[in-house]
């Protein structure tokens, strides 16, 4: 009985901590090890989380109701996935991205798509991808130095975007690897590209 417990808890680790949950369960931990393995700085992990956050809330305040918008930032790359109302809605949200300043923004990819927000399941079969995603990207043992971990996965509508600072033959590998998952409609790359 205490081997299937453990047995499951694992397995539950595993997930969540290839959902980017590790931090709920670990607490500062998660941050430690997952900076270790970053290719960007302390500070930058610092400021995209804080570009995460503030952007989020300030695209709440004054944006109108009814939007459904995702903010990712990495290495202060800004990638807006999600739904709005309008099409003048979308670019003002972009034009808000593109100017935020504290920390500054260097890039908004607007993936964002006018319409309703989507259902709960549409966002769980979302999660569910990701998830697959990252999953299958350690089968990337074929590339010398290749971490899985520095590579962020953000999926929307079946749609994968990759973005992390990698090597031009670990963005092909990646690239590879997500679009061969079963589910995925689209693969798109964000990556910056490093020597």
């Amino acid at each position: 009985m205490n081997a299937m417990w453990i047995q499951q808890a694992g397995i539950l680790l595993l997930v969540l901590s290839l959902s980017g949950c590790a931090g709920l369960l670990v607490g500062g931990t998660a941050v430690g090890v997952s900076v270790a393995h970053d290719r960007r700085t302390t500070g930058m992990v610092v400021d995209d989380q804080t570009i995460e956050l503030k952007l989020y809330d300030t695209l709440n305040k004054r944006l109108p109701p009814g939007n459904q918008i995702s903010i990712t930032s990495y290495n202060g790359t800004v990638l807006l996935t999600g739904q709005t109302v309008s099409d003048a809605v979308r670019w003002q949200a972009e034009d808000i991205a593109r100017n935020f300043r504290e920390p500054p923004v260097r890039i908004v990819h607007n993936e964002l798509i006018i319409g309703p927000p989507i259902p709960l399941s549409v966002q769980s079969s979302d999660t569910l991808l990701t998830t697959k995603v990252k999953a299958a990207l350690f089968q990337i043992n074929y590339i010398s130095g290749f971490d899985p971990t520095r590579v962020k996965v953000v999926t929307h509508r079946a749609v994968v975007y990759l973005m992390g600072l990698v090597q031009r033959n670990e963005a092909n590998a990646v690239a590879d690897v997500a679009s061969q998952v079963g589910g995925v409609r689209q693969v798109v790359t964000l990556f910056e590209l490093i020597d």
